[in-house]
């Protein structure tokens, strides 16, 4: 297999444990007052590693619940259940997120929707959506006017994106708020208009996926202030050009200079 059919096959791996375990009584594993893991997050990390394992042996892997093992130039990030907390309450909304590095470059990067039988995935130039076998282009849209923000901020932020929200904000776009960055999907997918978010977002196994598959998209992605990804806080992700100017112009009344 290539890269990319290797991303995808780890990524289904994951999603069968995950699509598996829904609604089912499984073991908390807790990391802080307001984070933990569960059964399902665990073992749908050891099935991708198995995949990764039996066809990248000489690969680096880092996950988010086992972390590091392995070295070399290149390393696939592995989260294995984003959305943890929905999946949790039973709430369908997270995903299985896998993507492979190489220095600062995303060469492949696949997401995948347990439930609905999705698979988001990017070669770097276009990104697709799989279902039934299918292969679909991604076409970003930003008709829905569909905002989803991340209110998972880290508490010193100089931004939380929930402040955005007002009357203004509102009567331009409708907000929304998922707690998965499968949203990032959806918005290279034409089903979210935007996606912000704030924090170090740099080789995050969360949201490099997701961010590859709106830039492959075409997606207008950038730092908080409109500056290229990771030279400054945060992350902007719009279907089109107007809608990032309308976002990045609610987000400097708010954010202090620089």
């Amino acid at each position: 297999m290539d890269d990319v059919e290797v991303a995808i096959a780890a990524a289904e791996a994951g999603a069968a444990v995950v699509r598996e375990l829904y609604g089912t009584a499984v073991g908390r594993h807790d990391k802080s007052p307001t984070d933990f893991a569960t059964d399902a997050d665990l073992a749908a990390e050891k099935a991708i590693g198995e995949v990764l394992r039996s066809q990248r042996p000489h690969d680096a892997v880092v996950g988010e619940e086992f972390g590091a093992s392995g070295q070399g130039d290149r390393t696939w990030l592995v989260d294995p259940l984003c959305g943890t907390l929905n999946f949790a309450a039973q709430t369908p909304l997270f995903s299985v997120n896998i993507a492979l590095r190489s220095g600062a470059e995303t060469l492949v990067a696949a997401v995948a929707d347990p439930l609905a039988g999705e698979i988001f995935w990017t070669a770097g130039t276009t990104a697709t959506l799989r279902r039934s076998g299918v292969d679909t282009p991604l076409m970003p849209s930003a008709t829905s006017r569909l905002v989803d923000i991340d209110a998972d901020a880290p508490r010193d932020a100089d931004l939380l994106p929930a402040e955005l929200i007002d009357p203004e904000f509102r009567d331009i776009f409708a907000p929304r708020v998922s707690s998965t960055t499968l949203t990032l999907a959806w918005t290279a997918a034409g089903r979210r208009a935007a996606y912000v978010s704030n924090g170090i977002l740099r080789d995050s196994v969360h949201f490099t996926p997701g961010i590859a598959l709106c830039q492959a998209a075409g997606c207008i992605v950038t730092d908080l202030r409109g500056a290229p990804l990771h030279t400054g806080p945060g992350l902007v992700a719009a279907a089109d050009a107007k809608s990032h100017q309308q976002l990045l112009d609610f987000i400097a009344r708010r954010l202090p200079k620089p």
